[in-house]
């Protein structure tokens, strides 16, 4: 086993852990940011911040934003997770793991006030990482600090790198540095690119597990429906050009398929320590995706441009995509005003597509930042006279559904119960939107389906509210439909 630079007992600072624990969850984030500040993380801290910059809102608004960290752990073979934080937020992540299906254990350090002061933490976290890292049964193992860890330093970056050919990967994901679930996907995703492509450049790596397809690909960055990969290899074909394994991946040997792409595709734009490690390998980066005829035509061309394609083969997959994108466009009318709000990142890429099939879209919020790959979807969006907040707070997602009233309303569970109060048709983003293909001639037909089914319940929706006159509200709160 090599040396692991195993950390003494109190040489953690004691001011600085104390502030961590007395500071707790629930110390606001300007206070644990202090407190990871003073106890040495300053540097993991301003990368969190400049990565994954603020917003109009002082925490987030969503799941605890470690899920995301977490989720991308769980769903990728041979890779155990163990966490490091409070029990209640342990014990809420682990739910709402298995509320999603992971059906995997998810290890746990514990600790206390004296554990945490003294450095002990860190034993027992290097203690369960040497239990856990069995060859034969994980090619990764995961230990994610949460809130408290992170703000009283507790040094993941102090254990080894590797235990019998078992990768170790230490990250810090605190609610009060990483705003989103969304973007603490990317923290795990970049840690395990930078890791794989630390491993590529020192000599032969393992192959994938499927069998690789010798033309040049396209890496797909961001979680998509399972069909429409599938999707985008069609659009890209014409090229000569494939999809690469997705990241965040499946399986660690894809991280190495991933990083030997000729281009990746930020198809969901905020992943930008990711993207940061796709430019370290030398492999350029388009923004946006393949949505309706515009953007499908556009991003047909930066990609081919990007990938070495030549013109005549970028002209051959637009004049194979095109037309029967147009079909499914015409075929598939949306004839309806919607407000549009979520946490996923492909929030501008379904507006895209709305408008194309004829919908008008006033208002789009996302909880994730504005960035560079997201820029020509604002663009196009914006000239169309839509409103585009990044960064999204609630209030301002119900304030723009009540000022738009629209025909439907599609967004996070909380503005969709609003919407529901005031009769107006709601739908969930994650569940019904994020559930379905975006991509090529599907995605229209899909997105076309659920709008007209939705839409068709206004009329209900209304004698539904009127009927039950604010029951269960307070009478001075009673809700009451808007004309």
């Amino acid at each position: 086993m090599p040396d692991s630079g195993v950390l003494p007992l109190n040489t953690t600072p004691v001011s600085a852990a104390s502030a961590g624990i007395d500071a707790g969850c629930h110390g606001g984030r300007e206070t644990m940011l202090d407190a990871a500040r003073a106890a040495g993380k300053t540097e993991a801290i301003e990368r969190l911040l400049v990565d994954y910059p603020r917003g109009p809102h002082d925490q987030p608004q969503s799941m605890c934003p470690a899920f995301g960290s977490l989720r991308v752990g769980l769903r990728m073979r041979r890779v155990a997770t163990i966490l490091s934080g409070s029990a209640c937020c342990v014990y809420g992540l682990t739910f709402t793991s298995h509320f999603y299906g992971a059906r995997r254990t998810v290890g746990y350090v514990p600790f206390n006030s004296e554990s945490l002061v003294r450095g002990q933490l860190f034993e027992d976290i290097r203690n369960a990482v040497v239990e856990t890292a069995k060859p034969d049964q994980y090619d990764a193992v995961v230990v994610i600090n949460l809130c408290v860890p992170t703000a009283s330093g507790v040094p993941l970056d102090l254990l080894p790198k590797d235990l019998d050919g078992v990768r170790i990967i230490g990250i810090d994901v605190p609610g009060f540095g990483v705003p989103t679930h969304a973007e603490a996907k990317d923290v795990l995703a970049a840690a395990m690119l930078r890791y794989a492509r630390g491993e590529a450049e020192a000599g032969p790596v393992q192959r994938p597990r499927t069998a690789r397809d010798e033309r040049p690909s396209v890496a797909l960055i961001g979680e998509l429906f399972p069909a429409d990969p599938v999707g985008i290899g069609a659009l890209l074909a014409p090229m000569g050009l494939a999809v690469a394994p997705q990241l965040p991946a499946r399986e660690w040997r894809d991280l190495y398929a991933i990083l030997d792409c000729a281009a990746a595709a930020a198809v969901h734009p905020f992943y930008t320590a990711s993207i940061r490690e796709f430019g370290f390998a030398g492999r350029p980066v388009v923004g946006s995706g393949p949505v309706g005829v515009e953007g499908t035509a556009s991003w047909l061309e930066q990609i081919g441009a990007a990938a070495g394609a030549g013109a005549a083969a970028i002209e051959a997959a637009k004049a194979a995509a095109l037309p029967a994108l147009r079909g499914a466009l015409a075929a598939s009318p949306i004839s309806a005003r919607v407000t549009l709000s979520g946490y996923e990142g492909s929030e501008l890429l379904v507006a895209r597509l709305l408008v194309e099939a004829g919908a008008e879209i006033p208002y789009v919020g996302t909880a994730c930042p504005r960035t560079e790959w997201s820029e020509p979807d604002r663009e196009w969006l914006t000239a169309r006279g839509t409103y585009v907040q990044y960064r999204a707070s609630l209030e301002q997602d119900v304030a723009a559904m009540r000022e738009v009233r629209p025909d439907l309303a599609v967004g996070t569970t909380p503005v969709v119960q609003k919407a529901k109060e005031l009769g107006i048709p709601a739908i969930y983003f994650t569940n019904m939107v994020s559930a379905r293909p975006l991509f090529g001639p599907a995605g229209a037909g899909a997105l076309a389906g659920i709008v007209a089914a939705q839409t068709r319940g206004k009329a209900r929706f209304s004698q539904m509210v009127s009927f039950f006159g604010g029951a269960g509200a307070p009478a001075d709160t009673a809700t009451t439909v808007e004309a």
